[in-house]
């Protein structure tokens, strides 16, 4: 079987794309489990070390701070997206041996937390006695 792959984008003009790589399990709340789609799961921070040029992550979910640094991968990766492939009769008649590939993306790094969590813990605020 043939797989067809095209990038429409030009040469060289892919859009970049990482890879965050966290080492444990995310887990989501079991009353929304089923409603993760575009959940907002942590924020991530870029930022300069004073004494190189190489960037620091910063990745705070909840009350856990992650630390990580971009890291080149060996052999880049392609992100796909599978097209129906259309046969000569028509639409209607899709092709059952044909499919096509489309470029959406390439990734050639990815930001790595190879470290544990740094808790987030705030001091508790004293009561004020009257």
């Amino acid at each position: 079987m043939q797989i067809q792959v095209k990038c429409n984008c030009g040469d060289g003009k892919c859009p970049e794309w990482a890879i965050i790589e966290l080492q444990g399990v995310v887990e989501s709340q079991l009353a929304i489990s089923d409603q993760i789609n575009g959940l907002e799961i942590g924020h991530l921070c870029c930022s300069s070390l004073s004494s190189s040029s190489q960037l620091s992550y910063i990745f705070t979910v909840g009350y856990h701070e992650l630390s990580g640094t971009k890291v080149q991968l060996k052999k880049p990766l392609l992100v796909l997206k599978k097209k129906a492939a259309v046969d000569a009769a028509g639409p209607e008649f899709p092709a059952s041996s044909a499919t096509e590939l489309e470029v959406i993306g390439i990734i050639r790094q990815k930001i790595l937390f190879k470290t544990r969590p740094k808790a987030l813990i705030s001091r508790a605020q004293a009561k004020k006695l009257s």
